[in-house]
């Protein structure tokens, strides 16, 4: 299973197929949002404490790898 499969979920018949973090109604976009507005990961997680300070880091660890490759293509 990868990493992606282990933190991020997506499935037409949770709102609407956006991607959510794995055992949660949060989308992944809502920690980005709360990020780009300079709110600090503790405010994010304080207010959705169904996802864990691993789940969170790891979906931005995600992120990073998933910019790095499509600015760097091989």
């Amino acid at each position: 299973m990868t990493t992606a499969a282990l933190v991020i979920h997506s499935d037409p018949d949770i709102l609407g197929g956006t991607p959510v973090f794995v055992g949660t109604r949060v989308p992944m976009k809502t920690l980005l949002d709360y990020l780009e507005a300079g709110d600090p990961l503790d405010e994010f997680l304080d207010h959705f404490p169904s996802v864990s300070r691993e789940q969170a880091i790891a979906a931005l660890e995600l992120a990073k790898e998933m910019l790095t490759a499509y600015a760097n293509p091989a």
